[in-house]
């Protein structure tokens, strides 16, 4: 690109001065010789001398005004080309742009795509105009998209017309509200399990009965500290107890947090609320900076004859084992870190699965998952891209691996699902692992796979929907997983190999808060027959979104009444059957609908209330009740 000069000139002046323009480009090119990263900020620095950019902004850069972001997903995994997987992922991380599955690596091939994340701009003809490699490309992104929208509009060619998106939103499960997408679960002292319910944003405490003890955060995303029903999550990870504290990752607020379960207060303990960039460390918890944590465990670390409890936080953003100190520690090689500082302990930084002797020269490969083997001073983890299980060694900080994997430390797609020993046993993008102290194995949540698989110390493996999470339970023998896109805990019995799913149950305070509750009074006798039929009344811009299901659901019927049916489409009529009971009384309705509003589709959940006073009148009779919901 060539620009212009913000003056009048005669042509000839004009194609003078764009020719020493473009020529002085190409000279600068050309010094750059073939140093890639030099050539592209000569670039960008002569689009912004030669463009009206104003502080990087782009005009109209919203949701459906002048572009449009579709995702394409191109598998590294082969289980990541089902579409089904690949919905869920969706759903998981509330995406709400269309995301196409790029199965076969066609779209990948056909534009010339070398690695993942790459940022393509495409014209209104489907023409490439530019493509980005890799991560932190904002500024770019600005200055070629508001470039590229000024031309384009010059040619007429730029609509601002909106487009109607079906969100994957309304396809989650009727039991979302029970349990959605949990991602790790281990075992407390007194035998409670402790789970993180990642979709709603909270952490579970519950019984091996499943009634569930103690619920934290809610299920709205935030990042917040404060009681249990106060304190907010977003998206949290992995969970580890020390004495009345719950340590967990916080996932997409970059922080680890602490529960305490005497006080039922929530604290942040490091991070800062926002994705950090440094692979070294060293402040105090909450002013240092941490990239996806997403696990974490406790390690006893022997130091002057007593043991110094330390938190290993599993970096998955900078590929790294981070450590919260709590005491002054001596640690490996008698460095010394500070109490409550937050520092890299093991990985270079770099995304290899490259084993050392030295810690920091280590390379890992998105650590998801981690097991303290407190008698053999071992920690194990999930090494998730590089589709292994590796071991630091908690005595020098030493790591090597132990199943799965590729001896090229370079070579991050060598996966499958064979048992075996070492480099020849193979999984696919393992999540979670757990010491089994009893047994002297390692079990692993072979989560591509779909499988939970035993390996032992000496790097030997034997062999549910997307397991990511999983713990050891001594005294019911048995080990629990988190199965993740199926919404559940399951148990496995060790002795028998049987598999139970645990039925959650939930305090009856507990429930999604409604976007709106509305209250309706109505008048009947005892022993008749209700049939309600509610009727949405929409604000102008706003309707249903077509082909999305929109369901009620009775709440807080009296037990002596009976329904046709507890729950059903929104055109269908709700029939109750009354008693003989009198007095006031009250029961809900939900309704779960999807509405579109222009280029964008909502979820909207609506609570109705009905105050019922039922008198003694001997005649029953049959009362039709048609009731309009505003929805806005």
């Amino acid at each position: 690109m060539c620009g212009q000069e913000n003056k009048k000139m005669s042509i000839e002046e004009i194609v003078d001065s764009l020719t020493h323009v473009c020529m002085d480009l190409r000279n600068k090119i050309k010094d750059a010789r073939a140093d890639q990263v030099e050539i592209e900020k000569i670039i960008i620095k002569h689009i912004k001398e030669w463009s009206s950019v104003d502080n990087n902004s782009v005009n109209d850069f919203q949701k459906g005004l002048e572009w449009f972001n579709v995702g394409v997903h191109s598998a590294k995994f082969s289980n990541e080309k089902d579409s089904a997987k690949i919905q869920s992922a969706v759903q998981r991380y509330n995406i709400s742009h269309p995301v196409v599955n790029d199965a076969k690596l066609s779209m990948w091939r056909d534009i010339g795509i070398s690695c993942w994340p790459s940022l393509v701009i495409l014209g209104p003809d489907g023409q490439v105009l530019f493509v980005l490699v890799g991560e932190g490309h904002r500024r770019e992104l600005l200055l070629y998209t508001q470039i590229a929208l000024k031309y384009f509009k010059s040619l007429k060619k730029i609509s601002n017309h909106g487009l109607d998106l079906k969100p994957a939103a309304h396809l989650l499960p009727v039991t979302r509200d029970l349990l959605l997408f949990p991602g790790k679960v281990q075992v407390l002292r007194d035998e409670k399990i402790l789970v993180s319910d990642t979709g709603n944003n909270r952490v579970l405490v519950l019984d091996f009965d499943g009634q569930v003890e103690a619920v934290v955060g809610g299920y709205s995303r935030g990042f917040k500290d404060g009681s249990f029903k106060e304190a907010r999550f977003n998206a949290p990870q992995g969970v580890c107890a020390l004495e009345d504290d719950i340590f967990v990752a916080d996932n997409e607020n970059h922080a680890i947090r602490v529960i305490n379960l005497k006080d039922k207060t929530v604290k942040t303990l490091a991070g800062i609320g926002t994705q950090g960039n440094d692979y070294v460390g060293g402040k105090t918890g909450t002013e240092q900076a941490l990239s996806s944590p997403w696990d974490v465990a406790i390690y006893q670390h022997a130091q002057n004859n007593k043991s110094v409890p330390v938190l290993l936080i599993a970096i998955a953003g900078t590929h790294q084992i981070w450590a919260y100190f709590f005491e002054d520690t001596t640690w490996w090689k008698n460095r010394q870190y500070k109490a409550k500082t937050c520092s890299a302990i093991v990985g270079s930084g770099k995304e290899e699965n490259r084993n050392n002797s030295y810690p920091h020269a280590a390379g890992l490969a998105q650590p998801s998952g981690l097991a303290v083997a407190q008698g053999i001073k071992a920690l194990f983890f999930a090494d998730s891209e590089s589709s292994s299980v590796r071991r630091v060694h908690m005595l020098d900080g030493k790591v090597t691996g132990v199943v799965g994997a590729d001896k090229n430390p370079m070579n991050l797609h060598n996966y499958g699902d064979v048992d075996g020993s070492g480099c020849t046993a193979k999984l696919q993008h393992p999540l979670g692992v757990t010491w089994d102290e009893a047994s002297n194995v390692v079990w692993v949540a072979d989560t591509y796979n779909h499988k939970i698989k035993k390996i032992e110390i000496d790097g030997k493996c034997t062999s549910f929907d997307e397991p990511s999470g999983l713990a050891v339970s001594k005294k019911h023998n048995s080990i629990i997983i988190a199965d993740t896109n199926n919404h559940c805990l399951k148990i496995i019995n060790k002795d028998d190999q049987t598999i139970k799913t645990i039925d959650l149950k939930l305090p009856k305070n507990v429930s999604r808060p409604a976007d709106k509750k509305i209250n309706f009074d109505i008048n009947i006798s005892k022993n008749s027959t209700l049939k309600i039929l509610l009727i949405p009344k929409f604000s102008k811009d706003l309707k249903l979104t077509p082909e999305a299901p929109q369901k009620w659901a009775l709440k807080y019927l009296l037990t002596s009444w009976t329904a046709e049916k507890i729950s059903g489409a929104l055109d269908e009529a709700i029939l109750i059957k009354t008693s003989e009971d009198v007095g006031k009384y009250k029961f809900s309705v939900l309704l779960n609908l999807v509405v579109c509003k222009t280029d964008e589709c909502i979820p909207k959940k609506y609570q109705v209330i009905f105050n019922v006073d039922v008198d003694d009148n001997s005649k029953s009779c049959d009362v039709e009740i048609l009731k309009e919901i505003e929805i806005n």
